[in-house]
């Protein structure tokens, strides 16, 4: 049976209709192939970017250690059979100098005319390393500063800091290195650049063999044990997206992997900036048209590479909704969480393997605020319960290795109305084939529903705005009548809201319990839906997700 429902879905049996609970006639849409990807997603799929500066303020210190951090961390492992891999770096990697007798972990200065959001002049010393070593069972990248920051200081910083890492870090907790973030950026950056206008890729190249050489011999003197294929190697070349200084596929014929060593080709996304004109929670986020266009132009990219590197896998190194931090009101919203499933599922169904999620100490787009600051109130966020609807939806990739499907509903546009020019397709779905069966369904309706006065945060209880509901269909013929899938839905009041956001009936609020999954009494749960005559429907309200399982008992 499971063998007869995956070939229907790869000869196009799977349909999908979208019927708008308003008068309009009911439409229903073409039928649609669910294409199943070769690569499978890698263990902790659903995994974090940090930035360098705000690491400690993430993980702590051995002394005090981030309970609350590790405890989202678990939540994700939990679900996935393995803790989210955690990439420390960004922008502030290539500002941070090593200084021996600091006895603070990170001293810093904001230039506000530089960036508001972090500092731009960086000390670290011995104890900063000691954060690697406060979250169990996680394993990291650390970023070396290649950009230099015009310090003369930057080279002994390399050498000094490989040898520190290599020893913390050892085989239990070192994922990769990385050398340099956005290095195509360096000529023309915002915060000031820090190469000639004339630097290219085979400048970038030479720079990077050069360096990662002198790491190798730091490691080989400092921690020999790590030197196998299976513990020495980088993420690369970190570029910050398509169109920049620098190109990806000539770094790449230039030489970059000459040494053999790059592990993963690593991509950063944004899909837009927080200051870009134009920018909307609808027309920006929460569209699919948007979000399919921007991936894809880095896995066309990543062909032009990919048949002369046979195995090597591609990332999101760091991903995020909008550049420069993020935009309050938008990329802390439910509509950004609802636009992460999103953005994490498709990259899943084109084959790339892992998704880094940026966070940093008051960015906008964080999945959570680590610490209280005078900008800040420690808590969970908006996009964290978007990752963790995608870590249910992938379930324990230990287990089960799953693929994953985009089951393409952009032609669901009569009555539906699922498709705008001005928004581009606003309904998402996702299936997911453990053994090559059906096994779940994610369905996502971007469409915005706000439940505050104008954007003012203030509820509109005069005239509140009525909440449509839309039916999604899809065909699983080979599922007999009958067969039970149950509903877990991603809930928040409206894609505007910022709190009072649940999975499944259950909250990660910090002040609950320090972030651990409280069961909320207030919330429905244990919903489910039957297949009838070879069809199974769903209900679900705009701005909401929600998965079908037909796996779970």
């Amino acid at each position: 049976m499971a063998a007869l429902i995956y070939l229907l879905a790869l000869s196009g049996s799977a349909t999908a209709k979208i019927v708008a609970n308003t008068s309009l006639h009911p439409s229903v849409d073409p039928s649609i192939a669910a294409e199943i990807i070769v690569g499978e997603p890698l263990d902790g799929f659903v995994s974090f970017s940090i930035e360098f500066a705000s690491f400690p303020d993430f993980a702590g210190n051995s002394s005090t250690p981030n309970k609350f951090s590790n405890n989202l961390l678990n939540n994700l492992g939990y679900l996935t059979g393995t803790k989210p891999y955690i990439r420390v770096g960004g922008n502030t990697q290539d500002y941070a100098i090593y200084n021996p007798n600091l006895t603070i972990a990170l001293k810093g200065t904001v230039n506000a005319t530089r960036s508001p959001d972090y500092p731009t002049t960086i000390e670290i010393g011995p104890s900063y390393f000691d954060s690697y070593t406060t979250w169990p069972n996680v394993k990291f990248s650390h970023g070396f500063n290649m950009g230099g920051n015009h310090d003369d200081r930057q080279w002994a910083t390399l050498i000094q800091t490989a040898a520190i890492a290599c020893k913390t870090l050892g085989k239990d907790k070192l994922y990769w290195w990385e050398y340099g973030n956005e290095p195509d950026l360096f000529p023309t950056s915002a915060q000031g650049p820090v190469r000639p206008a004339n630097w290219n890729e085979s400048d970038y190249v030479a720079e990077w063999l050069v360096a990662t050489r002198a790491i190798k011999g730091v490691i080989t003197e400092t921690c020999p044990d790590l030197l196998g294929n299976d513990t020495y190697g980088y993420l690369a070349p970190s570029f910050a997206g398509i169109g920049n200084n620098l190109k990806a596929p000539r770094a790449w014929a230039d030489g970059l992997n000459t040494d053999g060593t790059v592990r993963y080709f690593s991509t950063h996304n944004y899909i837009s900036g927080a200051t870009s004109p134009g920018v909307t929670l609808q027309g920006t986020l929460m569209n699919h048209t948007r979000t399919r266009s921007s991936v894809d132009t880095h896995v066309s990219e990543f062909a032009q590479i990919s048949p002369s590197a046979p195995g090597l896998r591609q990332i999101m190194g760091e991903t995020n909704s909008l550049y420069n931090q993020g935009k309050p009101g938008l990329s802390n919203s439910f509509g950004a969480a609802l636009w992460g499933i999103d953005f994490n599922l498709y990259c899943a169904s084109v084959g790339i393997g892992r998704v880094h999620m940026h966070m940093g100490t008051n960015y906008r787009y964080a999945s959570w605020q680590p610490i209280t600051t005078d900008l800040a109130v420690v808590g969970t966020k908006a996009p964290y319960y978007g990752n963790i609807a995608v870590a249910a939806f992938l379930g324990n990739l230990r287990i089960e290795p799953v693929r994953i499907a985009h089951l393409d509903l952009s032609s669901n546009s009569e009555g539906g109305n699922s498709s705008d020019s001005a928004v581009g397709v606003q309904d998402a779905a996702y299936g997911a084939y453990v053994d090559n069966a059906l096994t779940r369904i994610m369905v996502i309706n971007m469409r915005a529903y706000n439940y505050t006065l104008n954007g003012t945060g203030n509820l509109d209880t005069k005239n509140p705005t009525p909440r449509k509901t839309r039916t999604y269909s899809f065909g699983v013929n080979g599922f007999p009548n009958g067969r039970e899938a149950l509903v877990r839905r991603l809930y928040a009041n409206g894609s505007d809201a910022i709190t009072g956001i649940t999975w499944d009936g259950l909250s990660y609020n910090y002040e609950l319990d320090l972030g651990k999954p409280v069961r909320l009494r207030n919330v429905t749960a244990g919903e489910r839906v039957r297949v009838k005559n070879g069809v199974v429907e769903v209900r679900v309200p705009d701005s909401q997700a929600v998965v079908l399982d037909f796996g779970a008992v």
